[in-house]
C-alpha cells in the first residue's frame, strides 16, 4: 500500500481488544467535504449523513481499514492521511463502545462519480462551511458528531492550503 502519511500521525494499536472505527473526511480541491447518507436499513444511524469509514476488522491496522473503507464506500483509492481530526468513544445503544479515530485524507479517483456501496448508502453530497447544517439529522444532538468531524476536516484542509 503506497499511502503518504503526514508527519506526527500515530495510528492506534487496533489489536488491543477494543472495537475500533476508522473515519475519513475527504475534502476536494474546492474546499468541499464528502458526505454520504446511510440507508434506511442500517442498524446504526439509519438515514443519517456520515463520513466514509467503518469498523476495523480483525487483523487489520487502522491504515488498512481506512484504505479498505474508502475503496468499498466510494471506489476511490486512499493516497494520503493528512491529519488526525478527532478521537471519541461512543455507543450507539447496543452496549458496545466504539473507539473512533477520524482523519483528513486525500484520495485518487473521479470525485464527481463515487461508487456508493450498494444497500448501505443512498446518496452523497459535497459541503463547505456554509452547508454544515445540512448534515444535522433528527436524532438527539448529544448523539451527533458527524457535523463536528466534517467541520474539523474543512478547517484542517483550509489551514494546510
Amino acid at each position: 500500500m503506497n499511502v503518504e502519511i503526514a508527519e506526527g500521525i500515530e495510528f492506534p494499536d487496533t489489536a488491543d481488544g477494543r472495537m475500533w472505527v476508522a473515519g475519513a473526511v475527504i475534502v476536494d480541491d474546492r474546499g468541499n467535504a464528502f458526505a454520504q447518507r446511510r440507508s434506511a436499513t442500517r442498524k446504526v444511524f439509519p438515514n443519517c449523513w456520515d463520513v466514509v469509514g467503518g469498523h476495523v476488522e480483525d487483523g487489520e491496522t487502522m491504515l488498512q481499514a481506512l484504505a479498505r473503507e474508502v475503496h468499498e464506500e466510494t471506489g476511490w483509492t486512499l493516497s494520503a492521511v493528512v491529519a488526525e481530526l478527532y478521537r471519541l468513544d461512543w455507543d450507539p445503544g447496543d452496549g458496545r463502545t466504539r473507539s473512533e479515530v477520524d482523519y483528513l485524507v486525500r484520495v485518487d479517483g473521479d470525485l464527481a462519480d463515487p461508487t456508493l456501496e450498494a444497500d448501505k448508502h443512498t446518496e452523497f453530497m459535497w459541503v463547505d462551511e456554509t452547508g454544515l447544517d445540512l448534515l444535522r439529522d433528527s436524532r438527539d444532538p448529544g448523539e451527533y458528531f458527524i457535523r463536528d468531524i466534517v467541520e474539523k476536516g474543512l478547517a484542517a484542509a483550509r489551514e494546510l492550503r
